[in-house]
């Protein structure tokens, strides 16, 4: 890794490709990631999370099919005060395939990757992730404790603390931490993907790069704890699970979860103005009054509300 590498800004990459077959048949037409969560796209979600970790500079992966999609819905990005790039997966060959595809776009630039059907909610989230995402090396994956550990990547601590191992999807796991589909890594990551090997079932597999990251004493666990919630949309229960947490969460305590515009003004990205002028095409919408309100209040120069 070159001297300057920890100075380039951190990349985001989003990941929104996939088939979606276990929620066939909602997603024979349409992306995953373009179904709604209560008032807003799933995709709206990760890519909130992207943001309150400070980074601007955002490539959406998708299917050849689905891309025209996203672009209809995001643009470029200048609504948000981001940049947005589009490439396509042909075909979805693994979680670190991404890294392939965005190789000469991370140009050895520190980069945050979260998939396009996760949901992560929580107090002081954004100060947890502009700590990740500014970490001048290594990688960071955050973890998260499950009553069905064997779905996930599961990572096991010794008594110390340190992280031990990382298993996909184990027969019997070692601890009921399971990683989230959240992950910083430093500029080595494009050097590392490439060293993947397709696993059995033909992907390169997160977990492997993980585990490269964690073998070379280089892989930072972080542990989201309670008052947090981690939703993976990616199936019928899990979809409506997330709708009703996000209603709930917006009912109750009025504040707006997973609005990328609300996050793009209470970091700075936009000023009221640009929040104000999406708010007015939205204004018959209850996320579009609630960003107007929020447009023509004081600023409360706070992330950590979105």
């Amino acid at each position: 890794m070159s001297e300057n590498t920890a100075t380039k800004p951190t990349k985001g990459i989003l990941l929104a490709g996939g088939s979606g077959t276990r929620l066939h048949p909602m997603t024979q037409a349409v992306s995953k990631q373009l179904l709604p969560v209560y008032d807003k796209p799933m995709i709206f979600y990760p890519l909130s999370t992207l943001m309150l970790a400070g980074i601007r500079d955002i490539m959406i992966i998708s299917t050849p099919a689905d891309l025209p999609l996203f672009r209809r819905l995001l643009g470029d990005g200048a609504d948000l005060g981001v940049t947005f790039t589009y490439r396509e997966q042909p075909s979805p060959d693994g979680i670190a395939q991404a890294f392939i595809i965005a190789d000469d776009w991370l140009d050895d630039s520190p980069c945050g990757l979260i998939l396009g059907d996760n949901l992560i909610f929580a107090d002081h989230l954004g100060k947890q992730l502009r700590t990740a995402a500014s970490r001048p090396t290594g990688a960071t994956v955050f973890a998260y404790e499950v009553s069905d550990p064997e779905r996930y990547g599961v990572v096991s601590f010794a008594a110390d603390g340190h992280a031990l191992d990382i298993v996909e999807k184990p027969t019997r796991p070692l601890s009921n931490w399971a990683v989230t589909g959240l992950y910083f890594y430093d500029g080595r990551v494009r050097e590392y993907a490439r060293s993947l090997k397709p696993s059995p079932r033909g992907e390169l597999e997160i977990t492997d790069l993980n585990r490269l990251y964690l073998q070379n004493g280089d892989l930072h666990v972080q542990r989201l704890g309670r008052g947090c919630a981690w939703l993976d949309a990616g199936m019928p229960d899990s979809l409506m699970q997330a709708g009703q947490f996000v209603q709930t969460i917006q009912s109750r305590q009025g504040l707006l979860v997973g609005s990328p515009h609300e996050v793009a003004f209470r970091r700075g990205f936009i000023d009221a103005a640009g929040l104000e002028s999406y708010a007015r095409r939205m204004i018959k919408t209850e996320l579009g009054r609630a960003l107007m309100g929020i447009a023509n209040a004081v600023p409360e120069n706070d992330a950590e509300a979105a």
